[in-house]
């Protein structure tokens, strides 16, 4: 039996992001912050993404709802995890582009 507290699992989600942020800026260096710019990215990114989209009912406490753990929840906050922490740092680049491009 799995036994996990439900900030447990918000860690984990963070983490997951930030992996995701690291990994999408490795493929495609064009979108690289540094390892520091990416992981505040990924936080920010899960975070973001979690907490929007997590009102379907993979939060957190909907993956502990009565003490039990369910797996197809946490897949789903996983994804939507990995996937905030890697869109966060595609877009802040393209926002950052088209900063300099208004600028220089």
């Amino acid at each position: 039996m799995i036994k996990m507290t439900d900030t447990l699992i918000s860690l984990i989600s963070i983490l997951i992001g930030i992996f995701g942020a690291n990994s999408t800026a490795s493929i495609f260096k064009k979108y690289s912050f540094g390892l520091i710019g990416n992981t505040i990215a990924g936080v920010f990114g899960s975070i973001l993404f979690i907490k929007s989209f997590g009102r379907l009912g993979f939060t957190p406490q909907s993956i502990m709802r009565l003490g039990d753990f369910h797996l197809n929840l946490f897949i789903i906050n996983c994804l939507v995890s990995f996937a905030g922490g890697s869109l966060a740092v595609i877009l802040i680049s393209k926002l950052k582009r088209k900063m300099n491009q208004n600028n220089g």
